[in-house]
């Protein structure tokens, strides 16, 4: 089998997810992680279409220094009844200096017809004219064929002779595209099988998600001949987005046996799907696959007993193979096998087989699931339950501050920027603190004047930064008597935590998360009370 390029579209076709804008900067940083995960093409944008994509090229030839991975401009054929030399976007490919140039080509008759205006016979000379043109300027040159399976339905025997015609011309590779995302793996495989074989030509996959099959379909067309996958970093994309390349590449090399990236970089694949959510200020999903902070976690109670006698029980495959790890979560479904499983994984190891430990397991068991009863969730507050954890084994936590009273004032004057205001009354290292903080938000108040008033016998908290916050209404039947739950997530600037509160007032809820948020980084840090 012919080497499989790994293909990544992130830039392009990723950053047309809706709400995803990336700057300069940020596709140059995303470029280099991409380039650490060890893809072989990374397509960079379309020059001359768009200033933004146009700089990133520039910069691109001086800021970015590539070790793995070939940079690829996108761009189009030439327009109708013109020449490729004399056309200003194709200039503009060459002007990139990207070495492998894709060229988007029509391959479906009413897309030519309808979006082109031009003939069938003229939108195959189109194709000819700029892949030749290029390729005499010593370009590579890859063709996406969009809308492939649509046209292919309608006309296929134009659509083999659009890619009969971009083969000729010098084109290495011919990606079929599922433009509209709505193949499934059956027809897809029949699809490619077929122009492989009718064709002869290196053929690629492009597919979208819109019947959540674009990995599927990815994995489909590589079984029936396609040698080039395209896909994006954590699936980004319009609409339901694109094929997650992170998936597809994690298949084929560890279940289908296809050497595409080296193992040590595939390694890399949870850190680079994070470090690059951190860039495009996506969230990072949980539930993704190999890569997702849940893929490899566990809640249930038989679950926990199984993994405790043999890992591979509830498990695919070792997450290590992907940089990722296993977790176990606690929560109502637990039993003593998933808190002493935890427990190991935080490095405060309970035996079993030793009364006293085995009576904490009951202990720490019994109030999970009395706290879970009343709304709190210890499976999204890994922080919270450690902290609980140490207060069984340890009787206490570390006495760093007590707290005395809080309380917050919002004033609202009728205008959009109403002003809060919290005052908060604490003992640390043998002195009363009254600070005051103002926030554009009560808990942003309450987080200010907490962290102020302990930054000077604690200035390690100065490195805390809030930097999610959610709340949940739970028994929303009661209305404004309903209880709230808060979930805060912290971070050093090098990794994060998240802490729980639950109370019928939403401020005490969030109140008792961010002391709890507090308290875990300064146990984090190892620092002792004052």
């Amino acid at each position: 089998m012919t080497d499989l390029h790994v293909y990544d579209t992130t830039l392009r076709d990723g950053a047309q997810q809706e709400g995803l804008n990336l700057s300069v900067a940020d596709k140059l940083a995303i470029a280099a992680h991409l380039d650490d995960l060890g893809v072989g093409f990374i397509e960079g944008g379309w020059p001359g279409a768009n200033p933004k994509d146009t700089e990133f090229f520039a910069r691109a030839a001086t800021d970015l220094r590539l070790k793995n991975a070939t940079l690829a401009a996108f761009g189009a054929t030439r327009r109708a009844g013109g020449r490729a030399d004399r056309d200003p976007l194709v200039g503009a490919l060459l002007d990139s200096q990207a070495q492998v140039v894709t060229l988007v080509a029509k391959s479906h008759t009413g897309h030519v017809e309808r979006a082109l205006r031009t003939t069938l016979a003229e939108n195959l000379e189109m194709i000819r004219d700029t892949v030749s043109f290029l390729r005499s300027e010593g370009r590579r040159v890859f063709l996406d064929a969009e809308h492939f399976f649509d046209g292919y339905a309608t006309d296929r025997a134009y659509a083999l002779e659009a890619v009969r015609v971009a083969a000729e011309a010098g084109a290495e590779v011919i990606a079929l595209c599922d433009t509209n995302g709505g193949m499934l793996p059956d027809l897809v495989a029949d699809v490619v099988h077929d122009v492989v074989q009718s064709t002869g030509a290196r053929i690629g996959i492009h597919c979208h998600n819109d019947t959540g099959c674009a990995v599927a379909n990815s994995m489909a067309a590589v079984s029936a001949g396609a040698t080039h996958v395209q896909g994006t970093v954590n699936g980004y994309g319009e609409r339901t987005g694109n094929a997650d390349l992170l998936t597809v590449v994690a298949n084929l090399q560890l279940k289908k046996g296809l050497a595409l990236i080296e193992p040590h970089r595939l390694q890399e694949s949870t850190r680079i799907a994070h470090a690059i959510a951190e860039v495009t200020n996506v969230p990072a999903y949980s539930r993704q696959p190999y890569v997702g902070s849940s893929a490899f976690a566990h809640k249930a109670g038989l679950h926990a007993s199984a993994i405790k006698v043999d890992p591979d029980l509830y498990q695919h495959m070792d997450p290590k193979h992907v940089g990722n790890d296993m977790r176990m979560l606690v929560s109502d479904m637990a039993g003593r096998a998933s808190i002493e499983l935890k427990s190991r994984e935080l490095g405060l190891d309970l035996d079993p087989t030793v009364e006293q430990d085995r009576s904490t397991l009951a202990r720490v068991l019994n109030t999970v699931k009395e706290k879970e009863l009343r709304g709190y969730t210890f499976d999204a507050a890994d922080a919270s339950f450690e902290l609980l954890l140490r207060r069984e084994i340890e009787g206490a936590l570390p006495d760093y501050f007590t707290v005395e009273s809080w309380r917050v004032i919002t004033d609202g004057r009728g205008t959009d920027d109403a002003l809060s205001e919290a005052t908060v009354k604490l003992r640390a290292a043998g002195e009363r603190l009254v600070e005051t903080g103002e926030g554009n938000g009560p808990v942003n108040a309450l987080d200010h004047a907490l962290r102020v008033s302990l930054s000077s016998a604690y200035p390690e908290i100065r490195h805390l930064e809030l930097i999610d916050y959610k709340v949940r209404i739970l028994d929303a039947a009661h209305g404004t008597d309903a209880v709230t739950r808060v979930l805060i997530e912290t971070s050093d600037g090098t990794t994060s935590w998240t802490t729980i509160g639950v109370a019928a007032n939403i401020l005490e809820a969030s109140w008792d998360a961010l002391v709890e948020s507090v308290t875990y980084g300064l146990v984090r840090a190892g620092v002792s009370p004052r």
